[in-house]
């Protein structure tokens, strides 16, 4: 396995980056990132403690083959305890962050404490440093991203951040890295944002080594002509689980009050490749993470006739594209079956930091508030939240990214919501 060995441990209250040897027993006793980190925060956090206070701890972790030859190795994880749940979250992202903080030497960053005002970490290697984020405080995901790329000047550093959900707490912010890829569920961004942590930004140098390279690169090499073999995942991405789950009666549709979707086929993988009325594909690419070899990632565009795009050109370029729980929570869940529809709230998503999946199924939960009279017009600010509206859908989620309105109340999760008006078994 490819341990580095090291822990990166940042205090936030008290401005310190210290290199710590990492628990070789427990690396091997708790299998993966995911066992390792919550190893870590199981024995150093109070459970009891609020998530959203300076004693909770968020954990970025990789694991035994990260940043190798070995496909999917790209991924990492986000272990704290979550804003959404209140209970140990794990939140899982691929793309090439995990990699260069591997890369950099940790096998662990373990980020505590809370700052006073909001700051950004920047690593290089051995070198790690808490930098004042007042420039990029208050921006997206995206114009972080380009402000600090532009500073550094370095076309391989990496960057994970949160935009203004996280700023303003939604309660399912999320932690995106590389324009598009993101540590989504249980609102670990939430975290990030109560500690003032606007980014992190890290490039590293010193790669990755294997205790028996030939026999690794042997292994590597066979499973990554297996998975070549199988097309699929290529060409149609977690997307293709839209008919199946509707074949089988499992598609979460209109708030769970159905387990089938008449609009499947216009979110499926054949409707993203086939052109519109106006001539467009809604897929331009796929993508694919750090070394992995299938490139299940959907990079789309939105039609630029569409009507949520009008007169805004930032969203006339390509972003990271429906995958399967993004189509279901931002199709099917609310009865919408326009897919650029779902793409621009998806896009909206990235470029704020927030999970497409609680989003769906918060403004699920409020169609059917909606729909039994719970809520009205008046409520929502004038939207019609009916089931099937495209506008509806991406009025509500205009307002969702910025805490504004009755999004506020749909950036506190399905649970809370309901329990605001009375309904809490629609959740």
């Amino acid at each position: 396995m490819t341990w580095q060995r090291k822990i990166l441990r940042v205090n936030l209250t008290e401005g310190t980056c210290k290199i710590e040897a990492l628990n070789m027993d427990w690396a091997h006793d708790f299998l993966g990132q995911r066992g390792l980190g919550t190893k870590y925060l199981y024995e150093e956090m109070d459970p009891s403690a609020d998530a959203l206070s300076a004693e909770n701890k968020v954990i970025f972790a990789t694991g035994p083959v990260t940043g190798t030859l070995a496909s999917t190795s790209g991924r990492y994880s986000v272990i704290t305890k979550g804003a959404l749940t209140d209970a140990i979250a794990c939140s899982n992202s691929g793309g090439k962050f995990g990699a260069e903080l591997k890369f950099a030497g940790y096998d662990l960053l373990i980020i505590e404490g809370e700052s006073e005002k909001p700051v950004y970490l920047h690593i290089e290697n051995d070198k790690a440093e808490l930098c004042d984020a007042g420039e990029v405080w208050g921006k997206t995901v995206w114009e972080t991203e380009a402000i600090l790329g532009k500073k550094y000047g370095d076309p391989l550093m990496r960057f994970a951040s949160i935009g203004q959900a996280g700023e303003n707490l939604c309660r399912y912010a999320c932690v995106v890295n590389d324009l598009h890829r993101a540590a989504g569920r249980s609102g670990v961004g939430t975290v990030l944002g109560a500690k003032k942590l606007k980014s992190i930004a890290v490039r590293g140098t010193k790669g990755v080594t294997s205790p028996d390279p030939a026999n690794f690169f042997k292994l590597a090499s066979e499973v990554n002509a297996r998975l070549n073999d199988r097309e699929g995942m290529a060409r149609d991405g977690t997307l293709a689980m839209i008919d199946v789950t509707n074949n089988f009666g499992a598609l979460p549709t209109r708030n769970n009050r159905s387990v089938r979707f008449e609009g499947a086929e216009k979110l499926n993988p054949e409707a993203m490749h086939t052109p519109n009325e106006n001539g467009h594909t809604n897929i331009v690419a796929n993508g694919a993470c750090f070394g992995c070899t299938i490139g299940c990632g959907r990079i789309c565009k939105i039609d630029p006739n569409h009507f949520s795009i009008k007169d805004k050109p930032q969203y006339h370029g390509a972003s990271g594209g429906l995958e399967y729980e993004t189509a279901y929570a931002l199709g099917a869940a609310v009865g919408v079956d326009d897919i650029d529809a779902a793409t621009y709230v998806g896009f909206l998503c990235n470029e704020y930091g927030m999970d497409p999946i609680s989003l769906g199924g918060s403004i699920a939960a409020a169609m059917e508030l909606f729909d039994i009279g719970a809520i009205s017009e008046k409520d929502t600010g004038g939207i019609k939240l009916e089931f099937g509206s495209a506008e509806a859908l991406c009025a509500i989620a205009e307002l969702t990214v910025r805490s504004e309105g009755f999004g506020a109340d749909i950036a506190m999760g399905s649970k809370r919501l309901c329990e605001k008006y009375g309904h809490p078994d629609l959740s």
